[in-house]
C-alpha cells in the first residue's frame, strides 16, 4: 500500500500471453486459438479469495487481480478477432496490465483506473499503423471494458516478427474510456 496525495493506493499488476498462434497467426478468423495464459506473480493457477488486505489468502488470485486480468483479456479477443477480420497477422501478443484501487475511510474502494500495456508482435507485411489503431475499436468492442466507470487506457506498441531490438517500430496510443 501506498500514499500518494494523501490518498492510500493500492497497485495491481497482470501479465498475459496468448498461446493461440497455430502456426499461422491470425490469417483467418478460425485459423487461430484463443488460448492465453494469465500470470500474477508469486501465485499459483487460478483458484480464488480476498485481497489479504481484506483477510482473503495471499496465495491465490483475488477479485482485484481478476478484475484488471478481465479487462486485458478481454481487450486480447476483441483485438484478434478486428485484426483476424481485417487481414493483421498477429503472431505474437502480451500485456502488462496495471490497475490502481483507491481506498476510501468506510473500509470500501474502487478502482482508480486500469492500464493496458500490450505488445503486439505482426507478422512482416501486416499493416502496423492499422494496427495500432485497432486498439481504439477493441476498446469500444471489449464487454468488459464497456461495463466499468473507470477509465481504461492504453499503450500499445506493434513490433514486426523478425525486426533487430533497433529496427522495430514500437508505437504508442493513449486513450480513455
Amino acid at each position: 500500500m501506498s500514499t500518494t496525495s494523501g490518498k492510500k493506493t493500492h497497485d495491481y499488476k497482470a501479465r498475459l500471453i496468448w498461446d493461440g498462434n497455430l502456426g499461422t497467426g491470425t490469417t483467418t478468423y478460425t485459423g487461430y486459438g484463443r488460448k492465453y495464459r494469465l500470470q500474477i506473480d508469486g501465485k499459483p493457477e487460478l483458484v480464488g479469495s480476498a485481497d489479504p488486505m481484506f483477510r482473503g489468502d495471499a496465495n491465490v488470485y483475488n477479485p482485484e487481480d481478476l478484475f484488471v486480468a478481465a479487462l486485458s483479456s478481454c481487450h486480447l479477443l476483441s483485438y484478434l478477432a478486428l485484426c483476424a477480420r481485417t487481414k493483421i497477422n498477429v503472431v505474437a501478443y502480451e500485456d502488462h496490465a496495471s490497475g490502481t484501487l483507491l481506498l476510501t475511510p468506510n473500509g470500501g474502494g474502487m478502482f482508480e483506473s486500469v492500464t493496458l500495456r500490450p505488445i503486439v508482435t505482426v507478422a512482416p507485411g501486416s499493416d502496423e499503423t492499422r494496427a495500432l489503431e485497432l486498439h481504439e475499436q477493441a476498446h469500444d468492442l471489449c464487454f468488459i471494458a464497456a461495463s466499468v466507470k473507470i477509465p481504461v487506457l492504453h499503450e500499445p506498441q506493434i513490433r514486426v516478427e523478425g525486426a533487430t531490438r533497433s529496427s522495430q517500430k514500437a508505437t504508442e496510443l493513449e486513450s480513455r474510456a
